[in-house]
């Protein structure tokens, strides 16, 4: 009961300090991808490489069996980033965040095809009401009118394949757990942001004033200490009873959203969100029933 506890209290402390790392973004201002990028995967690497100097060794966090899985897991998860910070600029804070809620229906969806796992009919019916969810969450974006034309919002367009390419991210780290500490693939992954991040800023304007420097300094330090609850929460505690604490993140946003930025989404969103959030509850529960492994690395 006390390892549960423990576990559910981590979880609850990474959605909030996820929550707050994506506040610290859009509090930096009008910043250029590339520096947020950059800031978020360098300044990450700090609390990981203090937490694994205390317990693991900062070398069981380089460690690795299978460089090239690293580079094809960096590239996707770089390229996620970079579309999640875009949809980030252009839409409400609660609103990215019931976006990302699609990732699990897209991973059913990415298994079914590519890792050959048995979806029942409980699963396909899930992911069904799932992209029910996503129509109701575009309807104040253009609706199905913006779908059938092809001309949806560029906010939505990258909140949407962000869930899809971070949905790929998790189909591939299901294959690279089996010989990867989490440790190793946190550390590749952010030094690959860093990596990315630096070479597109000489590409960009680029702005380093006091205020946006402490806010992406910031933003790196809570996504290293997100990604270091996130992994040890699974330690304690099994993905089926934790999955259900993801969707606290929507509470820390509408609450963020709505004191830090004046920002409210729409009812159609919120509405939206709930049908994603039970869709993704369901999911949760069969994967449960089958005993489908689940990665324990965050992908924001």
């Amino acid at each position: 009961m006390k390892r549960s506890s423990l576990a559910i209290a981590l979880k609850l402390g990474q959605t909030l300090t996820f929550c707050l790392m994506y506040a610290s973004i859009k509090l930096a201002g009008d910043v250029p991808l590339g520096e947020v990028v950059f800031f978020r995967g360098f300044f990450a690497l700090v609390p990981l490489l203090v937490w694994t100097f205390f317990t693991v060794g900062p070398r069981a966090a380089i460690q690795t069996q299978r460089p090239l899985v690293h580079v094809v897991r960096g590239s996707v998860g770089v390229a996620a980033m970079f579309v999640n910070f875009a949809a980030l600029a252009l839409l409400p804070l609660a609103t990215v965040t019931a976006f990302s809620f699609m990732q699990p229906i897209f991973a059913v969806i990415l298994a079914a095809f590519f890792l050959k796992e048995h979806v029942g009919q409980w699963r396909w019916g899930a992911v069904v009401v799932g992209f029910l969810g996503v129509l109701m969450m575009i309807e104040p974006h253009g609706g199905l009118a913006a779908i059938v034309s092809l001309h949806l919002s560029q906010g939505v367009l990258y909140a949407l394949l962000f869930s899809f390419l971070s949905a790929v991210v998790v189909v591939w780290i299901r294959q690279m757990s089996t010989t990867e500490r989490s440790e190793a693939i946190v550390f590749y992954f952010m030094s690959a942001c860093a990596v990315a991040g630096l070479i597109v800023m000489p590409f960009q304007p680029t702005y380093f004033t006091v205020h946006n420097v402490f806010w992406l300094v910031t933003c790196g330090l809570f996504g290293g200490t997100g990604q270091l609850l996130m992994t040890y929460c699974y330690r304690y505690g099994e993905p089926s009873l934790l999955a259900s604490f993801d969707y606290v993140s929507m509470v820390w946003a509408m609450i963020l959203g709505w004191f830090v930025f004046g920002e409210m989404p729409e009812a159609f969103v919120l509405g939206g969100a709930a049908v994603v959030i039970v869709s993704g509850l369901l999911i949760a529960w069969r994967e449960y029933r089958h005993k489908v492994a689940l990665p324990i690395e965050p992908l924001t």
